[in-house]
């Protein structure tokens, strides 16, 4: 149970704030937001504030933000088509009715001539004594169809309408703030657990390793090899692993003096390269410190963000097969590994997977936010966007083929982990 909980609030956590980069941008941009939505599938709790519904919805394995005008949600009169109407004390229309049942008394019914109900904001026809009328439309009025009510959209509210930066910059704040979910993590980590002080203190030296041959103890403190002075653990380490099978002097600080050892650093060989290792483990000390805190946060997140474009380049040329990917399964059975370690460890986790999802979601593939973003590149090449059917087509194509990749991928999990 608590790692079912330690899953939905991580992978939740990601999801919202991905979400709420979009979200806060498109406001920004003056998109109207229809549905800001946590999950897939039948709603769990919805909540209507002002324009947006926001919605839990079942699955939570991801959400989206529904702007106007990007899922053909404006609705079109044809001439003919009999609607009711509820008009304001400014004789604007305030509500429309697309249903032929209406019991409300001061509904107006009006044959539609013609109408426009996104520019122009106005509905022309003929009312029941056949007079033509035509009444504009109040740019905050509601469409009532089946027992859903929509707002109406108009053109400078929808999402085309709006300069080609704002909208790459909605779409392009998702995988942004998931970058800055990550460096707010690991900025809290440094702050309430401390950072490593990448010192090079030796925690413990292994029997019968070089390092025990050579005199060193737990505790002592390398300050230089072969003369070269060492200022954290990881220089030490690659100065061992660069130097097999030769003679280094070192000298380490104990109880406040400096003692110099002779080792020789065993070889070892993998994947046909040969490194030195003496046999010695590490802990780094742990510090408090708030500048050093906010460094820690940039520089673990450029880090995780450089290793994970390394696996992908790795993926590509096929150093990688798809076996090595994990979905959902995978991710919640690392999640109970790692939640073994404790909060800081999950948090951690959490961090790395908000990079990992910012990352993925920038990949110029159709159905994700990289591949929309290509499509406003070359619109911004050419000159005038791509013809919207067509558009909508490749992203359909895209979210058929993840579809089928997602299953390959959890199957492959489900096999891993419990065959």
């Amino acid at each position: 149970m608590e790692t079912v909980i330690a899953f939905i609030i991580i992978f939740g956590s990601l999801v919202f704030f991905h979400e709420l980069g979009h979200f806060l941008f498109a406001k920004k941009a003056g998109i109207m937001v229809r549905e800001f939505a946590i999950g897939f599938g039948p709603k769990i709790l919805a909540i209507r504030k002002k324009e947006t519904l926001y919605t839990i919805r079942i699955l939570p394995l991801g959400g989206y933000v529904r702007m106007a005008g990007e899922d053909f949600d404006t609705v079109e009169l044809q001439p003919g088509y009999r609607v009711g109407v509820i008009l304001n004390e400014d004789d604007k229309i305030e509500k429309i009715y697309l249903n032929r049942e209406v019991s409300n008394p001061n509904v107006l019914f009006l044959e539609t001539e013609t109408a426009d109900l996104s520019k122009e904001l106005f509905i022309e026809g003929y009312d029941e004594d056949g007079n033509l009328m035509k009444y504009e439309v109040s740019r905050n009025a509601v469409i009532y169809e089946k027992g859903q009510e929509t707002l109406i959209a108009p053109y400078d509210r929808q999402f085309d309408s709006k300069p080609l930066r704002s909208r790459a910059m909605a779409i392009f704040a998702g995988p942004l703030f998931n970058f800055i979910l990550a460096f707010f993590i690991f900025l809290a980590i440094g702050l309430l657990n401390g950072i490593p002080t990448n010192e090079p203190i030796i925690k413990e030296v292994i029997n019968d390793s070089p390092a025990f041959a050579a005199g060193m103890q737990a505790g002592d403190y390398v300050k230089e090899v072969d003369g070269k002075p060492i200022g954290s653990w990881q220089e030490f380490t690659e100065t061992i692993q660069k130097s097999p099978g030769e003679n280094l002097q070192l000298k380490v600080e104990r109880a406040g003096e400096l003692v110099t050892l002779a080792v020789v650093p065993e070889t070892l060989v993998d994947a046909g390269q040969k490194y030195g290792q003496i046999g010695v483990m590490y802990e780094s000390p742990l510090e408090k410190n708030a500048l050093k805190a906010f460094a820690f946060g940039a520089e673990q997140t450029f880090s995780w963000m450089k290793r994970i474009f390394e696996l992908l380049g790795m993926l590509v040329t096929g150093k990688f097969t798809i076996d090595a990917l994990s979905g959902p399964v995978g991710i919640y059975k690392a999640t109970e590994t790692v939640a073994q370690w404790g909060v800081f460890s999950l948090m951690n986790w959490a961090a790395v997977l908000s990079i990992n999802l910012g990352i993925m979601n920038l990949l110029p593939l159709p159905a994700l936010d990289g591949g929309r973003l290509l499509f406003f590149l070359f619109e911004g090449v050419r000159g005038k966007p791509i013809d919207k059917q067509k558009e909508g087509m490749v992203h359909f194509v895209g979210i058929m083929l993840l579809m089928v990749l997602m299953l390959v991928v959890t199957w492959n999990d489900i096999q891993r982990f419990f065959f």
